[in-house]
Order: structure tokens, then C-alpha cells, then sequence
């Protein structure tokens, strides 16, 4: 018996175009499409999210001023031994740089920049530049000259600072930011006790923040849960008053409650007529009228995320559980609770992290005791114009929030946000 050994020709389409290559040809189209219609988003994201926290980390890090207005100084002070005075070359450098910063109307920056480490050197640079270009007598070395203009320039802590900003980039702004301090080696130690202001304000930050989130849980898990098990309709309607704020500015709402809580607002009116209170309470320009515009503002942030999870939740598993014997209770926490904690975390970790960036309420609705992080961001920002401070605080945020999602993460699992 004869077998016919038959060998396979590849397919052809009826084009005679091998299938394969036909195929091939159309994924990749399809694979080019897919990446026209992301690239929008991808360059929306880039130009509008990662390229401006890049400039911020940058910004927090960037000392361009001795070394961009004081090119020969840096170039010279590289070289000194930092014990005695620096040589009589790194004068006569420091002398060709200012006069040339006066000329460029420059010298102003240099002096903003160095005044920031020692008091007094803004003063020093600009008195100093005054008198450029020098005139020496015969013999007379810079160094004297300098000396002469004033006594400060025999000081080689000043210049110390001079060769500690001759670089492009400074830890200076992100210590000062930790209430550190550069020694003369370089490492940083804690600045001296009536120096220290960053550290509490970061504390403060964080534990006005803590206690907004956890008033907006002892709220917003109930209401959610209650909003969740309503009929549709009525759930429905009660909804749009969770939503209703989302309809009205910030501004609006933090002014509204400085009208009801000041000392002779609607509510202390209210109990002083009652007959509650003998005299109007202090609920306006502190810590607790803080606390009541934010958990108000922020609750929806909460109810939302966990009522979207609770509604997905089948009533039939509480009532199998407390008609096979478990106490009401105990059937919410070991069947019902668990159930929750993807939504619940979810709507806590958005208000902690919306609560460390707050600025209008406690700008308008709290003292100077309750003013947070970002209330120094756009002071830095806007009145000193010191962008280096600004940047650095506002990555210490940024590095918090990142923290707080990384331990979220951790703990309840990234993939959980979806509330699913």
C-alpha cells in the first residue's frame, strides 16, 4: 500500500497575499489605532501632571544664583581649603562678578540667595557692589580693599556660605523644610530650638487631618449604610443632597459657616435663645470651626465610595446569617463589615490626602494656630516669592501623599479602588 506524502502550501487570502502576513499587517494596524486614540491622554498627562511634579521635585533642589551670577567666583572658591581666608584670586574674582552683576542689574539675586544663610549678607553684597569697579591704591591687594569696604569680608564664615551655594543644586530648601541645618561639613543637624517651626506645622498637618478623616468615617459609614439599604426611590432623592455641595464653590460654603458660627451668628443665637448657652462659644476663627467646614466639605468623599460598595452587597447575606443564629451585630461585623473596607478605605485615604493639601478653610475659617502646610506653599509663593521653599514643601506633600498609597496599598491592596 502506497502512502502519498502531500507537503502544505501556506494560505493565501484571495488576493494571493500570504494570510499570514494579511494578519500580521492588521494587528499592527489595530495596535496604531489602540495608540492614536491613548496618545491625547498620555501627552495630556505629560504636559499637565508629570512634567510639573518633575519641575517641582527640580525646583525644591535648584541653586542656579551664585553660580549662574558669580561664574569666576565658583570657579575660583573651588580650590580653598575653607580654614583661612580664601586667596587674594578668589577676590579679584568675586570684584569682576559684581561689577558685572551691577552692570546686569543681577546683584539683588545673589544677595536674596546668600541672605537666606546668614542675615545681614544681603546688605553686604549690595553695599559691596556700590563700589564697583574698585579703585586700588598702588600695592593695595582686593582682598584689603574688600576688607576695607567692610569687615564682614574678613569673616570666612561668609565666605563659607559663598563656596556652599558654588554648586547647581542645594539640600538647603528641604532641610530648612525639616527644620535642619547644614554644619560646616555638610551634614544636616537640627536647627536650634526657637528656629523650629516646619516640623510642628507638618505635625499639625497631619493630626487636623487624621481627625477629619475620622469624623468623616463615624459620619459617612452610617449615612452610607443607611442610604444603601433605603428603597431605590428614596435612596435616590437623599442622594442628591449628599451631591448638592459638589454644586456650590468652596468659598461659598466656608463663608456661609463663618456666618453661623461667629460669636453672633445664627447659632449661638439659636442656644443663647434656648436658653442652652448664658453666653455666645468661641466656633468661629479656631480649630473646631476648622474642623466643622472640612468634615462638611469632605463627607460626601466618603459617603460616596462606601455607599458604591454597600449597594453592591446582597442584603440576603445578613439576614442568612441571623436566621442561622448570629447575634445582629456579630453578623454585621464578621459578613457585612469586611465587605466595606475596599470603599471605606478608599473614601479615607482621599480625604487625608485632600485634608494635608487644605488651604482656603483654614485661611479664612481658622487662627494662625491652625493654618497648614499649604498655607506656607502659597505664602512662599506669592508674598516672598522664595520658589525654592515653596517647591520643597509642596514635595514633602507630594512625598506624603505617595506614602499614605503606598501604605493603603500595603494594607487593603491598590487594586481594590475600583470598588468592585
Amino acid at each position: 500500500m502506497s502512502e502519498s506524502l502531500s507537503v502544505s502550501a501556506p494560505l493565501t487570502a484571495a488576493d494571493g497575499e500570504p494570510l499570514k502576513l494579511k494578519l500580521a499587517r492588521e494587528r499592527r494596524n489595530k495596535q496604531l489605532k489602540a495608540v492614536a486614540l491613548v496618545a491625547p491622554l498620555v501627552v495630556f498627562l505629560l504636559l499637565t501632571f508629570l512634567i510639573p511634579i518633575v519641575t517641582l521635585l527640580k525646583r525644591s533642589v535648584d541653586n542656579p544664583e551664585v553660580v549662574t551670577y558669580l561664574p569666576k567666583t565658583t570657579a575660583q572658591i573651588a580650590g580653598w581649603d575653607r580654614k583661612a581666608l580664601p586667596s587674594e584670586a578668589v577676590f579679584q574674582a568675586m570684584a569682576q562678578d559684581l561689577t558685572v552683576a551691577r552692570e546686569a542689574k543681577t546683584v539683588s539675586e545673589v544677595a536674596k540667595r546668600l541672605n537666606m544663610d546668614i542675615s545681614g549678607f544681603r546688605s553686604l553684597i549690595q553695599k559691596t557692589a556700590r563700589k564697583m569697579p574698585l579703585e586700588l591704591a598702588a600695592g593695595e591687594s582686593v582682598r584689603d580693599r574688600f576688607i576695607e569696604i567692610d569687615e564682614r569680608w574678613g569673616d570666612p564664615e561668609h565666605w563659607h556660605v559663598i563656596a556652599k551655594n558654588a554648586k547647581s543644586w542645594t539640600p538647603y530648601y528641604l532641610y530648612s523644610s525639616l527644620d535642619l541645618r547644614e554644619d560646616k561639613s555638610g551634614s544636616p543637624v537640627m536647627a536650634p530650638e526657637e528656629e523650629r517651626a516646619f516640623v510642628n506645622i507638618f505635625g499639625r498637618t497631619l493630626w487636623m487631618s487624621f481627625w477629619v478623616t475620622v469624623w468623616c468615617l463615624l459620619l459617612g459609614y452610617p449615612l452610607a449604610y443607611w442610604l444603601a439599604n433605603l428603597p431605590a426611590r428614596k435612596s435616590n432623592l437623599l442622594m442628591i443632597l449628599v451631591l448638592l455641595p459638589f454644586w456650590t464653590s468652596v468659598l461659598v460654603r466656608v463663608a456661609s459657616w463663618i456666618v453661623l458660627l461667629q460669636r453672633e451668628g445664627l447659632i449661638n443665637s439659636a442656644l443663647m435663645n434656648l436658653g442652652i448657652i448664658g453666653e455666645p462659644l468661641q466656633l468661629a476663627f479656631n480649630r473646631v470651626g476648622v474642623y466643622i467646614a472640612m468634615v462638611h466639605i469632605l463627607l460626601p468623599f466618603v459617603i460616596l465610595p462606601a455607599y458604591s460598595v454597600m449597594k453592591s452587597i446582597p442584603q440576603t447575606y445578613m439576614r442568612a446569617a441571623i436566621s442561622l443564629g448570629d447575634h445582629p451585630f456579630a453578623a454585621f461585623w464578621k459578613i457585612y463589615f469586611p465587605q466595606t473596607v475596599a470603599g471605606v478605605a478608599a473614601g479615607a485615604l482621599l480625604v487625608f490626602i485632600m485634608c494635608i493639601g487644605y488651604y482656603i478653610t483654614p485661611a479664612l475659617l481658622g487662627s494662625p494656630e491652625e493654618q497648614m502646610v499649604s498655607y506656607y506653599v502659597a505664602f512662599y509663593t506669592n508674598v516672598t516669592i522664595n520658589w525654592g521653599m515653596a517647591a520643597a514643601l509642596g514635595s514633602l506633600l507630594l512625598i506624603a501623599t505617595m506614602t499614605l498609597y503606598a501604605v493603603y496599598s500595603k494594607l487593603v491592596g491598590a487594586n481594590r479602588l475600583s470598588l468592585g
